[in-house]
């Protein structure tokens, strides 16, 4: 039986349009009643639909800012549907409780969650589409469903001579209820999970037709810029401004919350008219520490205070009183900033119906929230367009360039571009935390038998709550954002959001078989702004432990890969990629005269890492030769961008170990621009190879793994070269840092 689409259309007629299912994540209320995007089609729900013409648009919940969201999530799409993924339409998701991310209940991107949280119900939703379309295309060919497979975006008869392409089958498709459960592929039928697949958004990105915040276009567009206190904690006093409007192209200049901004035509000329401001600013309460202030501030704590108790197993403390084989270190972690490759930007414009925003955010719902925050609009009158992300490592996880921008827009009521300077990008940065690790364990010969972990430093959700708190309620009117960002910081377990783990990730997971264990946190906050930064409490917490871990095995006179292993008896997966990593970089092996090797483990965000850092110091400065990189992730829905990701990793932790480095002087930050918040350059990168463990089971987080365990393995690798123990970083390429 053949059957044209004139026979479709009009078996379906009374049910034409567009299939559109909802695949609302767990804890999400569902959206009815969305307009559809395609003339004739049907659309009661926000994730996914086709239309007659065979057009398949799946909208994604999750930014995409290099780490492959937009490849890998469209990919579950396509594998359940059976149709290619560049042959789908990826739009980015507009606000709405559909898309929040069940792990935060925020719409957020961050925490490696995207795919893990994507991995069940957005191939389950893909698959009751395909199940309802295989039964109208067994209608019109009156067979089984069980008869009909699906391949290439069509049901295929039979016969294998008759085929009905998903466009087809929209209309009679339609008519049908989608059922409550179907079952999956099994990995052994999968076409697109797991194999080497293109990235869907690189040929936009290599030809510049992906639209990244700093490229969006508006008629009429004109350009700001804000300066802003040079102190954490100084306020705006006056500002003589006479000079900056006389110059050209400049339309206003006026004071908002975080500053002084000036609006011109364009770009450049709103950066000269800046530069003839006279800004005095009130200094009398702000923050004035520098990096060793900090670090006294913090020593002191630890001192008074032992610290809130995170995991305590056996009795570490009265072993340790109890022996005289006992090795204590500390170790130091500075301030770092992100330094996103697209400095901060965003665009508004006010329209008859409230205003528009467009930005390269982490969190558009906390973008929306910000945006009311400071404008005449409640939330509901702003649209928050989310574009492609030119880096995001957590940074843009915090909304003021949001704020900023529709305090001005509110005022000028023209669509109007804020781009912050690298200059500013860098220092109007909320930065990596600050922490101090003290560290105390027993030895009895070759085994640990006590260990106790101290870190000090402060919780990253105290500040991260005024854009978070809010977004949780949008119902809430705007009196009472303040107090719902307040009553977010009390972050012990309060009905508003759950303890903050920022501060002892990565150290409460300790892996190791010790008798007795104990993990504390003292909490110091040194008035400095503080944010995620990718990996989070896993970035410091993996430097220190698996230095201290390198410091246990050259006490006890052990091999570190063969004392590690020794600690890890009961941990499968954890010695599955240290063996790997060891055997690829020929551990025991010979190396070329004055090179050293070092180690590292860690298990951050479900996977598990395992890293061998080969370098040597020419000419007074450190130099990484090679990284051997082990990764167990689960279940690898592209291994290419998984081993992309490992490789981003491991340069962004090198960058933090030789140069990562923020202070302070007279309260006055000191880093600007790249040539003094360096990065790793490309004739510095080392060669990098990524084995990737295969397994059953399910997908975990890629984007971040792969930094924690960079930074100690280069610190032990520089040890076993010169006998200098690296303590903090930076690290020191000539003399002893202990």
């Amino acid at each position: 039986m053949n059957v044209s689409r004139r026979d479709l259309f009009r078996l379906g007629a009374a049910g034409s349009g567009a299939l559109v299912l909802s695949m609302t994540l767990p804890g999400c209320a569902s959206r009815q009643g969305r307009e559809p995007s395609h003339e004739g089609g049907w659309a009661p729900n926000a994730w996914l639909e086709l239309d007659p013409e065979g057009n398949v648009i799946f909208t994604l919940a999750r930014v995409e800012m290099g780490q492959g969201t937009y490849t890998g999530i469209t990919t579950l799409v396509a594998e359940e549907l059976d149709i290619p993924p560049e042959r789908i339409e990826v739009r980015f998701a507009p606000v709405g409780s559909d898309y929040t991310n069940p792990q935060y209940q925020l719409q957020v991107t961050g925490g490696s969650t995207s795919l893990r949280t994507s991995w069940q119900p957005i191939r389950a939703g893909a698959a009751r589409v395909r199940h309802v379309l295989v039964k109208a295309a067994a209608a019109v060919w009156q067979v089984k469903s069980e008869q009909i497979t699906t391949r290439d975006g069509a049901a295929h008869h039979p016969d294998g001579n008759q085929r009905l392409p998903y466009g087809d089958l929209v209309s009679l498709a339609s008519r049908q209820s989608l059922p409550d459960e179907v079952e999956l592929k099994h990995e052994d039928d999968f076409r697109y999970i797991g194999r080497h697949n293109r990235r869907l958004d690189a040929r936009a990105k290599v030809t510049g037709e992906a639209v990244f915040g700093i490229d969006v276009e508006r008629e009429g567009l004109v350009y700001a810029v804000v300066s802003r206190p040079p102190m954490q904690g100084a306020w705006f006093e006056s500002v003589e401004d006479a000079e900056a409007r006389k110059m050209p192209g400049v339309i206003d200049v006026f004071t908002i919350d975080r500053g002084v901004a000036v609006v011109a035509e364009t770009y450049w000329q709103a950066r000269k008219a800046q530069e003839k401001l006279d800004i005095r600013w009130d200094e009398t309460d702000a923050v004035t520490k520098d990096h060793q202030a900090v670090f006294t501030q913090y020593r002191r704590a630890a001192d008074d205070s032992s610290g809130d108790t995170e995991r305590s197993e056996g009795d570490a403390m009265g072993r340790l009183e109890a022996t005289d084989d006992r090795f204590e270190a500390e170790y130091e972690a500075p301030f770092l900033a992100h330094a996103t490759m697209e400095p901060q930007n965003a665009t508004a414009e006010v329209t008859d119906i409230g205003m528009q925003v467009w930005a390269p955010t982490q969190g558009p719902d906390m973008a929306r929230i910000a945006a009311a925050r400071v404008s005449r609009f409640s939330p509901d009158e702003i649209t928050v367009h989310t574009t492609f992300l030119g880096g995001g490592f957590g940074r843009r996880l915090t909304q003021e360039y949001v704020e900023e921008v529709a305090a001005i827009a509110d005022r000028v009521e023209r669509p109007v571009k804020l781009i912050w300077s690298r200059e500013e990008d860098i220092r109007h940065d909320m930065y990596r935390p600050a922490m101090l690790h003290r560290f105390r364990a027993a030895l009895d010969g070759s085994r640990i038998q006590a260990w106790d972990h101290q870190i000090t430093g402060p919780l990253i959700f105290d500040w991260f709550a005024r854009n978070a708190a809010a977004a949780q309620y949008p119902w809430a009117p705007k009196f009472l954002y303040n107090t719902l960002a307040s009553m977010g910081r009390m972050t012990e377990d309060t009905f508003l959001t759950p303890k903050d783990h920022s501060a002892i990730e990565g150290a409460v997971e300790y892996p190791y078989d010790v008798p007795d264990i104990m993990v504390r946190h003292t909490h110091a906050d040194a008035g400095i702004p503080v944010s995620y930064w990718r990996s989070v409490g896993h970035s410091h917490n993996g430097f220190a432990v698996e230095t201290f871990m390198d410091e246990l095995a050259h006490q006890a006179g052990e091999d570190p890969v063969a004392f590690r292993l020794k600690h890890l008896a009961d941990m499968p997966r954890h010695r599955r990629v240290l063996e790997l990593a060891a055997e690829k970089a020929d551990w025991s092996g010979p190396l070329p005269e004055g090179r050293a090797r070092g180690v590292a483990l860690h298990r951050s965000f479900g996977t598990y890492v395992a890293q061998v850092v080969e370098a040597s110091i020419e000419n007074q400065r450190i130099r990484v030769h090679r990284v051997v990189c082990a990764t167990d992730c689960g279940q690898m829905v592209n291994p290419d961008v998984v081993r992309m990701q490992m490789e981003g990793g491991i340069i962004f932790g090198l960058t933090a170990a030789l140069y990562g480095w923020i202070d302070w002087e007279d309260g006055r930050l000191q880093q600007s621009n790249f040539h003094d918040y360096t990065l790793m350059r490309q004739d510095e990168t080392p060669e990098i190879d990524v084995i990737l463990v295969d397994s059953d089971e399910g997908p975990q987080g890629v984007g971040e793994p792969g930094t924690p365990p960079a930074i100690p393995a280069l610190g032990n690798a520089l040890f076993a070269l010169t006998g200098d123990r690296q303590r903090r970083t930076p690290f020191s390429a000539g003399t002893a840092n202990a």
